[in-house]
């Protein structure tokens, strides 16, 4: 049996000025920059936010890059693997879609993307004031994010700590809901000889939480609720 295969974008955009007073793309990944070129940047913004098999990534990138477009100079497969070497794009692998998704999940760090109240109000004002927005189509861009119980226990640990997919799994198994301090996930989560950072992938994978837990995750991210950070 062939195994699957899912890729998604890992990390944040920004964009920087260069020496010339011009604007360049940079992805902000583990606290460093890393700079892509035109082809790379049009793959990894169509996985951000996605979940997809290879042949996705070809038909989102074609639609970008018609052949004839003199700036591809490289295959789309060959900016793939590229930005999987650098760490922009991770890969999840297994006999079935959900073992890709936990493969691809696991060992991903969660970042809410959700701003403060103050500034989604500014934001409101700006659109519907200043870019002259309808206000019924502003606020549905600011509509509350309706979720799951589980995606509800996310959010909160992940805000609280930087946690990947894997530890969040464990923090559900052993009913945590408070993580305070560093030392409190580390007291929590890694309270014996057998867990460690790199084997709690593989022992929560088999966890009666995990499902629920890697599903909530993928939710909120295909909904624009969390970025993936590595750490």
């Amino acid at each position: 049996m062939a195994l699957k295969t899912l890729y998604t974008a890992v990390g944040r955009f920004e964009r920087r000025t260069n020496g010339c007073r011009r604007y360049c793309p940079v992805i902000i990944l583990g606290g460093k920059e890393y700079m892509v070129d035109i082809q790379e940047m049009v793959i990894w913004s169509c996985l951000n936010w996605r979940i997809a098999r290879m042949e996705e990534i070809g038909r989102f990138y074609s639609k970008a890059f018609p052949e004839e477009k003199e700036i591809v100079n490289r295959s789309w497969e060959d900016c793939v693997e590229r930005l999987l070497t650098r760490g922009l794009l991770a890969c999840g692998k297994g006999e079935t879609e959900y073992d890709a998704l936990y493969d691809l999940l696991s060992s991903m760090y969660i970042i809410p993307t959700d701003g403060s109240r103050f500034l989604k109000i500014l934001s409101f004002l700006k659109l519907t004031l200043i870019n002259h927005v309808p206000p019924a189509a502003a606020r549905r861009l600011f509509r509350r994010d309706r979720r799951t119980e589980h995606e509800k226990r996310v959010m909160a640990l992940a805000r609280q700590a930087l946690l990947s997919t894997a530890e969040l799994i464990l923090c559900m198994e052993k009913e945590i809901r408070a993580l305070p301090t560093e030392e409190s996930v580390l007291e929590g989560l890694y309270d014996d000889t057998d867990t460690t950072s790199d084997n709690i992938g593989c022992l929560m994978r088999v966890s009666p939480k995990s499902r629920e837990v890697t599903l909530a995750v993928a939710n909120l991210y295909l909904r624009q609720q969390i970025i993936f950070e590595r750490i």
